[in-house]
């Protein structure tokens, strides 16, 4: 992964410039499409904008920051493909990736500091899908989105 694109609300915008930095040092290239101004801003916006990179391939990951990472990431998750996990710890970032195959990442900058969201994000830069029995279940949320659940996972 080495092309990420990062989207955040105006609660954000101090932690997004430090991430940002913190990553482009190590040689990821970040693509901002979240606000740079303290005025209000609505994390739909950066999160749809965000999570539709990421869906076209456009980029290989991405990371949300709102006040708790809950909002961006509903926003994200409604774009197919998507499968955004909010963590507060590097523990449920790494599990994300290694057992839910997550392609964003998400946090909040009112819950977690900055070093928390360096570790955070670089648990999950650095973990890898284990596929066997999650890819199972990487589907089934799959077909849950292409179907609504009328399928194997109905009732099963």
């Amino acid at each position: 992964m080495k092309k990420l694109v990062i989207g955040n609300d105006h609660v954000a915008v101090d932690m997004k410039n430090e991430l940002k930095a913190y990553l482009e040092e190590k040689g990821y290239e970040v693509i901002n499409v979240g606000t740079d101004s303290s005025e209000s801003f609505n994390y739909p916006i950066s999160g749809y904008k965000a999570a539709k990179m990421v869906a076209s391939g456009e980029v290989d990951g991405g990371i949300l920051i709102c006040g708790t990472g809950v909002g961006i990431s509903l926003a994200a998750n409604k774009v197919k493909g998507i499968r955004a996990c909010v963590c507060s710890e590097p523990f449920s970032a790494k599990l994300s990736k290694q057992h839910n195959n997550s392609n964003m990442i998400a946090f909040g900058a009112r819950v977690i500091g900055i070093e928390m969201a360096k570790m955070i994000v670089d648990e999950w830069l650095n973990a890898e899908f284990m596929g066997g029995r999650h890819q199972n279940r990487v589907d089934m949320i799959m077909e849950i989105e292409e179907t609504q659940g009328l399928g194997a996972v109905d009732g099963e």
